[in-house]
């Protein structure tokens, strides 16, 4: 059997035109983040406590924008974390809406047009 253990994700790949851009915009969007240079793929990845955020260049066969997948990340307070989004010039997309366990969530659109799902309680 191919899958011993669960599976857990490793890795999000988020598409922009700019790299170098989206790079110093993700920075600031997740300035927890711990970016790592592999100097051999002349690549930076934004390392969040073993989880990779890899900005990427757009290209012909997977594009900057909204595609019907969104990561969503959870936040202690979900009004913190989207007035932090928007000061950066994200925009609302969608929400926020509650959910389950006192929770709330929305969507964000970065500059590049690609979505930021957040999750967290609304204090």
């Amino acid at each position: 059997m191919w899958l011993e253990k669960i599976m857990n994700p490793s890795a999000v790949l988020v598409h922009v035109p700019d790299v170098a851009k989206g790079l110093e915009w993700y920075k600031k969007a997740f300035p927890e983040a711990v970016p790592v240079y592999h100097p051999e793929f002349d690549f930076t990845v934004l390392d969040l406590n073993g989880f990779s955020l890899e900005i990427v260049q757009a290209d012909e066969k997977v594009g900057t924008g909204k595609s019907g997948t969104v990561v969503y990340w959870s936040v202690d307070n979900l009004s913190v974390a989207l007035a932090h989004f928007k000061v950066l010039g994200a925009s609302l997309y969608r929400g926020p809406m509650e959910i389950e366990d006192g929770l709330s969530m929305c969507q964000v659109e970065d500059p590049f047009g690609n979505l930021i799902g957040l999750r967290g309680k609304t204090v």
